[in-house]
C-alpha cells in the first residue's frame, strides 16, 4: 500500500476537526485504507482525539485497532489521554480495561494516563485494579508509574496506601518526597508533612517548599516556615510569586503580621492571591484599618478584587463601623454582577448588622438561597449587639427547627442577646441546654456571657456561685464581669475578694482594674485607688488609651486619646476652634 500525499492527509486532518455525522465518518474510514493515510502518524493521532469526542470507549477502541497493522501503544495512550481531559474520564479507564482483556500490551505510560482519571472521577478502586497490573506486567519498579501511584493514593484521600507504596520505593527522587508531603497537606496531615520535611535526603523543588510553609502556616510552626524562608533567599536572587504567595500566607497563618507585611512590601510581583493574604491577615490579626488601607491600594493599581477579598474587607467594615464603605462594595458586587454566595452574603449580613443596619441585613439574609451556621450567627450575634433579644431567640430557634446544629459561637450570640436585654431565665435554660441537648461543653466565653447576664440582672450571688464552680480559672473578661456587676449592685464586699483573685493573674488586661479602681472611687476610697496604681505600675500594667473612629468619603480615620497626629491635625484643631468661639457667642 502506498502511503497518501501530503495533501491528502491535510484534507482527512481538517474533516476530522469537526463535528461528522456516523454515515461521513465511515466513509472517511474506509479512506484511511485505501489510501495509506492509516500509515501516518499525524493522522492516526487525530484520529484518536477525534474517536475520544465522537465514540463510546468499546467503539473508539476497536475502531483505532483496525486502523492500525501492528498495535501501537502510543495511539491508545492519546486515546486514553483524550477521555481523561474530557467530560467523561471514567471512560478512559474503560479503554485500558478494553486493552488489558484484548491482549494488548500497554507501555510504561499508559498507566500514569488512566491514573489520573481515577483522580478525576475519584475512582479509587479502579485505581488499586490498575495497581494490580502493573505489579503483574512488571512496571511496579519503574520510578514514574511509582510517583503517580503515591499521588493518585492520596488525591483519593488514601494515605496509607500512599505512605506504603512510598514506603515500598527503593529509589526515591523529589517527585516521590514532593508527592507524599503534598498529599500529607491536602489531607490536613500537617504534622506529617513536616515530618517528612526534615526525613527529606534531596534538594526540595518549588512544589516541596510551597506545600512545607503551607503546613508550617497550617500548624505555626514559625521556625520551620523561617527557615525555609532563608533557603530560599539563599538560593533564589529574587522570590518568585508563587513562592513568595506561600511565604506571605505562611506568616499570616502564624499571626506574624509586621512579617507578613514586610513580605508583602517586598514583593516585586503581586497578584490578586497576594492582595488576598495580606488583607485577610489584617482583618484576622485585628488591624481592620490597614485593612482597608491596602484595599484602597490595591483598587489604585487597578487590581479587580475577587469574592475572597470582598468577604474580607467587608468583615474590615463590620469591625470598623465603616458602613459608606461596606455600602460601597454592596453595590460595586451588584454592579459586577459578582455571584452572592454564602461567603458574600453572610460577610454583608454580619456588616450591616454590626453597624447598626439591622432593616438591610435581614433583607440580605432572608433572600439568601443557602444559609450556613456563620450566616445564622452573624445575624443573632447583630439583634444580640443592638439590643433585640427576643428578636435573636426567635431567629435562633428558627435556625434548630431548621435542623442546622448551633455551635459554640451561636450559644455566646444567643447568651450575649439574653444579657442585652435582660432575658434571665432564657439565659439560663440556653445554657443549660448546651450539654442537656446539644452535646456542647460551655467554654469561658459562654460562662463569661452568663456572669455578665446575672451581673446586669443584679443577681450578683449568684454570678458569684457560678465563677466559682467554673471548670476553668476565671480570666481577667470574667472578673471584669463580676467587677462591673459588683459596681452596678454595690456590693463591695465581693469585689473585694474578686481583687483578691484578679491580683493573682499575670499583667494581660488593664480594663478589670479599672473598674476596680471606679468602684474604689465610687465608695470615696481614695487611699485603695492610690494603691491600686501603685500596683498597676509595678506589674506594668498600663491602661490602653480611648479612641474614636471616624469614615469620611470611604476612609476610616482613628484618633487615640492624647495622640496628635494626623496629617490634617491642623485643620482639625482650627475647625474645633471655630466651633468653641461659635458656642461661646451663642452662649453655650
Amino acid at each position: 500500500m502506498t502511503r497518501a500525499s501530503p495533501p491528502f492527509n491535510r484534507i482527512l486532518l481538517n474533516l476530522l476537526q469537526v463535528p461528522l455525522k456516523t454515515t461521513s465518518f465511515t466513509q472517511i474510514h474506509s479512506l484511511l485504507f485505501t489510501s495509506g493515510a492509516s500509515q501516518e502518524l499525524s493522522v492516526l493521532l487525530k484520529l484518536a482525539e477525534f474517536l475520544a469526542s465522537s465514540q463510546t470507549p468499546s467503539s473508539a477502541y476497536f475502531t483505532l485497532k483496525q486502523t492500525q497493522r501492528l498495535p501501537n501503544p502510543f495511539l491508545f495512550n492519546t486515546l486514553i489521554s483524550s477521555y481523561t481531559q474530557s467530560s467523561s474520564p471514567h471512560f478512559a479507564f474503560a479503554v485500558f480495561k478494553h486493552m488489558v482483556s484484548d491482549g494488548s500490551t500497554p507501555d510504561k505510560y499508559t498507566f500514569p494516563l488512566v491514573l489520573k482519571s481515577c483522580v478525576r472521577f475519584s475512582g479509587f478502586e479502579e485505581a488499586r485494579q490498575i495497581h494490580g497490573v502493573v505489579a503483574k506486567l512488571g512496571f511496579l519498579t519503574d520510578l514514574y508509574v511509582q510517583n503517580v501511584l503515591i499521588h493518585v493514593y492520596g488525591l483519593c484521600g488514601c494515605y496509607p496506601d500512599a505512605c506504603i507504596m512510598f514506603d515500598d520505593m527503593l529509589v526515591r527522587d523529589v517527585v516521590s518526597w514532593t508527592g507524599l508531603i503534598s498529599v500529607c497537606v491536602k489531607g490536613g496531615r500537617f504534622v506529617d508533612a513536616l515530618t517528612l520535611f526534615a526525613q527529606m535526603d534531596v534538594v526540595p523543588n518549588i512544589t516541596t517548599i510551597v506545600s512545607v510553609l503551607v503546613a508550617s502556616g497550617r500548624t505555626g510552626e514559625l521556625n520551620i516556615g523561617r527557615s525555609v524562608h532563608g533557603l530560599l533567599l539563599k538560593n533564589e536572587a529574587v522570590l518568585g510569586l508563587i513562592a513568595g504567595n506561600a511565604l506571605l500566607d505562611m506568616y499570616v497563618k502564624c499571626e506574624r503580621i509586621d512579617e507578613a507585611k514586610q513580605m508583602f512590601k517586598e514583593l516585586p510581583m503581586k497578584d490578586i492571591v497576594t492582595w488576598t493574604s495580606i488583607i485577610s491577615g489584617l482583618v484576622q490579626c485585628k488591624q481592620p484599618k490597614e485593612a482597608l488601607e491596602v484595599f484602597h491600594t490595591m483598587q489604585s493599581y487597578g487590581m479587580e478584587p475577587d469574592k475572597v477579598v470582598l468577604s474580607s474587607v467587608l468583615s474590615a467594615c463590620a469591625s470598623m463601623g465603616a458602613l459608606d464603605c461596606g455600602s460601597w462594595i454592596h453595590r460595586y458586587i451588584n454592579f459586577k454582577a459578582i455571584e452572592q454566595d454564602v461567603h458574600i452574603g453572610t460577610s454583608m449580613v454580619d456588616m450591616y448588622a454590626k453597624c447598626g443596619c439591622l432593616d438591610m441585613a435581614l433583607e440580605i439574609f432572608e433572600n439568601m438561597p443557602i444559609k450556613n451556621i456563620r450566616s445564622w450567627n452573624a445575624l443573632i450575634g447583630g439583634l444580640a449587639m443592638h439590643g433585640q433579644g427576643k428578636e435573636a431567640l426567635g431567629y435562633f430557634e428558627w435556625m434548630v427547627r431548621t435542623g442546622l446544629k448551633p455551635n459554640d459561637v451561636s450559644f455566646i450570640a444567643i447568651l450575649s442577646a439574653c444579657s442585652h436585654s435582660g432575658l434571665v431565665e432564657e439565659g439560663r435554660r440556653h445554657f443549660a441546654s448546651m450539654i442537656k441537648f446539644h452535646d456542647l461543653v460551655p467554654k469561658i466565653e459562654h460562662y463569661g456571657c452568663m456572669v455578665d447576664l446575672l451581673g446586669r440582672a443584679g443577681l450578683v450571688e449568684e454570678a458569684y456561685e457560678l465563677v466559682k464552680t467554673m471548670p476553668m480559672k476565671a480570666d481577667v473578661l470574667i472578673w471584669g464581669a463580676m467587677l462591673s456587676a459588683c459596681r452596678t449592685s454595690g456590693k463591695t464586699e465581693i469585689s473585694q475578694w474578686v481583687r483578691d483573685s484578679l491580683l493573682e493573674l499575670g499583667p494581660s488586661d488593664s480594663g478589670a482594674f479599672v473598674l476596680l479602681s471606679n468602684i474604689y472611687a465610687t465608695n470615696d476610697r481614695w487611699g485603695d485607688i492610690s494603691r491600686l496604681r501603685r500596683l498597676m505600675r509595678k506589674k506594668g500594667i498600663k491602661k490602653e488609651p480611648g479612641s474614636s473612629i471616624i469614615e469620611l468619603d470611604g476612609w476610616v480615620h482613628e484618633f487615640l486619646v492624647g495622640v496628635m497626629e494626623h496629617h490634617q491635625m491642623g485643620d482639625i484643631l482650627m475647625v474645633l476652634y471655630i466651633f468653641e468661639k461659635q458656642m461661646q457667642i451663642d452662649g453655650q
